[in-house]
């Protein structure tokens, strides 16, 4: 008995053969009736009746160029005009990325150089989010700069410069990218998010950066930028009253900058990630932040997160941790003693998560019980090149309980004792965690 064709796709929708419920209600309407005519009355195939695919809605090709590759979304603008009109929208162009990279010693596929100058020419008032992708190459990053300088009529909302390999904007002679920075900041009024790692941006040029986005900016990720001092990031934090998230090193960190985030004209920050780190050993001279000036900002923003990345080596640790600080994410990227783990178990009571690389052959057992007793939002642990004995891992599993949501330990941590051994441990952690865990092979985070 042969069925209709209603209840074909009724059934056909019912086994995930139809179109989906996210596909807008055009394209529902689209293939609903290519089906009608594609199917005759007998149920067999008709060739003669098929799409017209140059007659689709605009609104439904947007939505497909937005999937496209860019090369391939420029191959079939090429293929009439209703999709060369679909390709010149506005609204595909409000978010684009520049990948820039010299082909001989990048695997990345860079943005052909006539498609940017049409871009360029035709959508530079509508680009809203735009970032560079660049490789190490001076050339590459010159070709971001010679793009920034020509959005003149562009009112950007988001810009990041991303560098896949150093050096790239560091190489830059200072005034040649700061000239093409500030075309961006002078013309675009609106900058709400800016990422500008490892660049010669400077203290003038944040200043006008403030003069003309000051209302509009909550976002500033500026990490290794060298030519900024504290005082140029306190201007940014004087002016931006809405800033909610900010990234930075931590030799621009200050008492005076946790007190600006902490005034009452400024809005609460949600983000804060503070980058320690140290090329030279014993070289660097880090300075100490007030316990009162971290209270300040707990009081003003209760519920942000402090981030902090430490790439140290272990006699670096001196102004650290030695009173409280409200860090609730840390990762340790390089050896850290046995005594300033013991210090993070004491000062750190919003720890949320924590990550450490390596610390050598001393075991951590009375280390990790503490962080355990003291750490009272810990959720996530992960440790890599250390030693834990079995017995103390179990109990420091005990003690936190269902709240460990991340638990990445390197199989090589865990050292047998006489109570467990690393053939019966996952079962007794798997009970305490109420789920099924093993070490890991590989780190995970």
């Amino acid at each position: 008995m042969r069925m209709k064709r209603g209840q074909k796709r009724r059934d056909k929708q019912e086994d995930g053969g139809g179109p989906s419920p996210g596909v807008p209600e055009n394209c529902k309407k689209l293939c609903q009736e290519g089906s009608e005519e594609l199917v005759q009355e007998q149920g067999h195939y008709n060739p003669e009746s098929t799409v017209d695919w140059g007659c689709l809605p605009q609104e439904i090709l947007l939505q497909i160029f937005q999937y496209l590759p860019l090369l391939d979304r420029a191959f079939a603008s090429q293929v009439c005009r209703g999709w060369n009109q679909a390709f010149h929208m506005p609204e595909l162009w409000r978010c684009f990325e520049f990948e820039l990279n010299q082909p001989a010693s990048s695997c990345l596929k860079a943005t052909h150089p006539d498609l940017i100058k049409q871009i360029i020419r035709r959508h530079s008032n509508h680009l809203q989010y735009v970032s560079f992708k660049v490789d190490s190459s001076t050339e590459s990053a010159e070709a971001a700069c010679d793009i920034l300088s020509q959005l003149v009529n562009c009112s950007l909302k988001t810009l990041g410069l991303i560098s896949t390999a150093r050096p790239s904007f560091m190489e830059l002679p200072k005034s040649h990218f700061i000239s093409a920075l500030t075309v961006v900041f002078v013309n675009s009024k609106s900058l709400s998010s800016l990422k500008i790692d490892d660049t010669p941006v400077d203290d003038p040029s944040l200043k006008v950066l403030v003069a003309n986005n000051s209302d509009t900016l909550k976002l500033l990720k500026m990490s290794s930028c060298p030519h900024v001092s504290p005082a140029g990031i306190l201007c940014v934090a004087d002016q931006c009253h809405g800033l909610r998230e900010l990234a930075l090193n931590y030799h621009l960190l200050s008492d005076e900058l946790l007190l600006a985030l902490s005034s009452e004209r400024h809005v609460h920050l949600e983000h804060l990630r503070i980058d320690v780190v140290s090329e030279n050993p014993g070289q660097m001279q880090f300075h100490t932040i007030k316990r009162s000036s971290w209270e300040a900002m707990v009081r003003h923003s209760p519920k942000f997160s402090l981030v902090m990345y430490f790439f140290l080596y272990e006699d670096e640790f001196g102004p650290f941790f030695c009173d409280e600080v409200p860090v609730t994410h840390l990762y340790f990227g390089r050896s850290v003693s046995k005594e300033v783990l013991g210090r993070v178990g004491m000062t750190c009571p919003r720890l949320i998560e924590l990550v450490v690389c390596a610390n050598g052959l001393r075991p951590l057992d009375e280390e990790l019980i503490r962080i355990a007793e003291r750490c009272q939002h810990l959720s996530a642990i992960g440790l890599g090149e250390c030693e834990v004995s079995c017995s103390a891992f179990v109990e420091f599993v005990k003690m936190c309980g269902c709240r460990l949501s991340q638990l990445s330990i390197m199989e090589e941590v865990l050292v047998p004792d006489h109570k467990y051994g690393l053939d019966d441990i996952h079962w007794e952690v798997s009970k305490h965690l109420g789920r099924v865990w093993f070490p890991d092979m590989m780190p995970t985070w």
